[in-house]
């Protein structure tokens, strides 16, 4: 047994059988001088005990029965191991290889609830009672990365086909298929973030993405040439549609695997000029499969760069990258598109298509798939990026993909929750399923809004019964880190659905309206190590009740966002978390928190609640994201306690960022004396402005979002000196 301290709050334990072998590569983790620096300890042994006491946490070893139990600092108990048989190892030849099969048991108390573990499709939000599959599927992302409520999470530090099962309630065990030993992370927080910021020490902390990335994401199974794409897109500038991106989905290249497109497109470079001289970003679907009869194909072939018996390329590989960079994507990429979508990422074969853990039978470059049954898609996504940002630092790598790692929000990109039902069943277990990746740790998510396979929808998607699906799915994804519509239908515009469309618009120009909140936001899970997706028990995790609501979250610090998800539904119940006071969004009416109420939910609303002390920045009505990032900006306040919000600029779509070029403002609310201060503007980019324009709105009863703010509260020109503005 090794126990090592990374930091304060963070302890490494590996244990190993006698003869057992070294620990393989894992690349998830940063290198140990950036992931586990040390940090200062004290041990100490009794009768009974060896002890490692940090500043804020403590392990201790049974010397009797062998097992682990970890505390805070001042002897709060956290979790132990079971005091039984708390390890086992069995010897395993899997692929020719030995292994062990390896098993962990920890004794959870009667209260903690569990979150986390990547994204999965059973509707659950506290696993308690439960039991997961960690392996890769299609709308399944295995991430061993589990949160408890008392504070402290678990990193189960392996690669390998795992479950995590506490359908006996006095034991949550950690089973996996193979391993050198056990090896596990324990991560004490005590607050969410706080064990989040530690989880992205270990494995990465997220870039910024491109300001347009946050925009609207038009996409449909799927465009056949780039003159339907750029009609298109006109269409939604000449009708004002707010929309940032059209994306080209599959089945555009003559052979999968080569950058050589059909019949349908003739001078994609020139096309895609127009659409962004359209102001208009664009994104290209891409897979880890590759048609036997393509070039690249036969390149990576002759080389043995691919996971045996399947026609995915081997990601693993430094090589396979390289070759499928340098045959298909950078060919892409110089054409002038701007972001790849990496489908079929877990990875899956060919038709049909099965992604069900195919890895853990195979052998791969880096070692025994039943080892690493679940890298996939961090090395293949990691490879695009590294190999992007070689090329330049002038364009923010933005990738969509289809699952996702421990790491994985290292490598600039967006995972969407795959190939779902159009249903309010489908939509309810999405919610569930992105707030437990949020708590994973990685922070950007998206699903396909209206849902992919059209189901009982099948031919009826311009019914009004689909119309309705479709708008509460819409008003959901505007407040999803990134806003995205996608399905299996024959059109998926907004205008598609006529019935709908007006609300459809008032929510897309939300959005938009509120990009210098959101890209504010996406500057502070790069800084901060947040999550901009919270489920309530992220900010309230004292109240209990919130253990549970798998229906509700915080979009930021400010909004709480509670989806409709039942058919014809009018209103929908909502709790509001204790010792807080609320504001409803649309209308500014003032509600008292730690209790439920019935909330209106008209076809056209959705239920929005604002917490007070917020200071909500809201930018113009514009119709891409870059049209007017200087403003004008309204700061809306939300009194009733102290608050503060960073405002955020640079220049949008380069690294520049990195080196400094960017600049924060730092708002503050003061309840007791009613006044906004406007601190210095710190930092500069290039295109800085010299002034803003500032419109100061105070909410109160009948002055919500509904009500005009021209004629209420103050306008100020800001030229980046401290202002200090009361309001009545």
């Amino acid at each position: 047994m090794r126990v090592t301290v990374c930091s304060p709050s963070l302890i490494h334990i590996v244990t190993r059988p006698h003869g057992g072998n070294a620990q393989h590569p894992q690349p998830w983790l940063l290198p140990a001088e950036q992931s586990c620096k040390g940090a200062p300890f004290e041990f100490s042994q009794d009768e009974k005990t060896f002890s490692v006491k940090t500043a804020k946490l403590t392990a201790t070893l049974s010397k009797e029965r062998g097992n682990l139990s970890f505390l805070t600092a001042d002897g709060k108990p956290l979790t132990n191991e079971g005091d039984a048989v708390p390890r086992t190892y069995k010897a395993e030849t899997l692929n020719g290889e030995q292994t062990y099969h390896i098993v962990d048991r920890f004794r959870p108390d009667n209260s903690e609830a569990f979150y986390g573990l990547g994204q999965h499709q059973s509707g659950m939000f506290n696993y308690r009672g439960a039991t997961v599959e960690i392996g890769q599927n299609n709308t399944d992302i295995a991430i061993p990365f589990l949160v408890s409520s008392k504070g402290y999470g678990i990193l189960w530090n392996t690669a390998s086909f795992t479950y995590v099962d506490n359908r006996f309630p006095l034991e949550l065990s950690f089973d996996s298929l193979a391993g050198q030993g056990i090896d596990y992370f324990i991560v004490y927080g005590p607050e969410m973030d706080d064990i989040i910021h530690e989880y992205r020490n270990l494995t990465g902390h997220a870039p910024m993405l491109p300001r347009w990335s946050y925009g609207f994401i038009q996409s449909k199974d799927r465009y056949k040439s780039l003159d339907e794409i750029n009609g298109i897109a006109s269409r939604y500038r000449s009708e004002h549609i707010p929309m940032d991106t059209v994306v080209q989905d599959w089945f555009w290249w003559k052979t999968e695997g080569d950058p050589y497109f059909n019949e349908n497109y003739h001078d994609v470079p020139a096309d895609l000029a127009k659409l962004h001289d359209n102001h208009v970003h664009t994104m290209i679907s891409t897979w880890g499969l590759i048609d036997p009869a393509a070039e690249t194909y036969k390149k990576l072939d002759a080389k043995g760069l691919f996971v045996p018996h399947a026609n995915v390329y081997d990601a693993s590989s430094p090589e396979a990258r390289a070759v499928y960079w340098n045959s298909l994507t950078v060919k892409l990429f110089k054409q002038g598109w701007d972001s790849f979508w990496l489908d079929s990422a877990e990875p899956e074969e060919f038709w049909p298509h099965m992604g069900d853990s195919i890895l853990r039978d195979r052998k791969i470059a880096i070692g025994n798939g039943a080892e690493y049954t679940n890298i996939y898609p961090l090395v293949h996504n990691e490879g695009i990026q590294q190999h992007w940002r070689e090329t330049t630092d002038q364009k923010r790598v933005f990738l969509l993909t289809r699952s996702a790692f421990l790491g994985s929000q290292r490598v600039g990109g967006t995972v969407w929750s795959g190939d779902v039902y159009s249903s309010y069943w489908g939509l309810r277990h999405q919610i569930a399923g992105g707030l437990n990746y949020a708590l994973t740790g990685l922070p950007y998510w998206t699903t396909d809004i209206g849902g992919y396979w059209p189901g009982e929808f099948d031919g009826k998607t311009t019914s009004p019964e689909y119309q309705e699906l479709y708008l509460r799915w819409f008003q959901f994804g505007t407040f999803c880190p990134v806003f995205r519509s996608h399905g299996h239908r024959p059109n998926n515009e907004i205008w598609t659905y006529p019935m709908v469309e007006p609300s459809l618009i008032a929510f897309d120009k939300l959005r938009y309206r509120m990009m210098p909140y959101i890209y504010s936001l996406g500057w502070k899970v790069s800084h901060d190590d947040y999550t901009i997706q919270r489920p309530l028990v992220m900010d309230f995790r004292n109240d209990a009740i919130t253990h549970d609501i798998a229906d509700q979250f915080m979009f930021g610090p400010a909004v709480m966002v509670n989806p409709v998800t039942e058919a014809g539904a009018i209103e929908r119940r909502v709790y509001f978390p204790k010792d807080s006071l609320w504001y409803d969004f649309w209308t500014g009416e003032k509600i008292q928190g730690g209790k439920y109420i019935q909330a209106p939910a008209p076809l056209e609303r959705l239920p929005l609640y604002v917490r007070a002390g917020s200071i909500l920045p809201l930018g113009p009505d514009e119709e891409y994201a870059d049209e007017k990032p200087n403003g004008p900006l309204e700061l809306r306040i939300y009194p009733g306690a102290n608050g503060t919000f960073t405002l955020y600029n640079d220049e949008g779509n380069n690294y520049n960022y990195e080196k400094g070029e960017f600049s924060t403002i730092r708002v503050t609310w003061s309840e007791a004396d009613r006044t906004v201060t406007i601190g210095a503007r710190t930092g500069r980019y290039p295109g800085m402005p010299k002034t803003i324009s500032l419109h100061l709105f105070l909410a109160s009863a009948g002055k919500g979002f509904a009500a005009s703010s021209e004629r209420e509260g103050k306008s100020v020109q800001y030229d980046g000196s401290e202002l200090k503005i009361k309001l009545d």
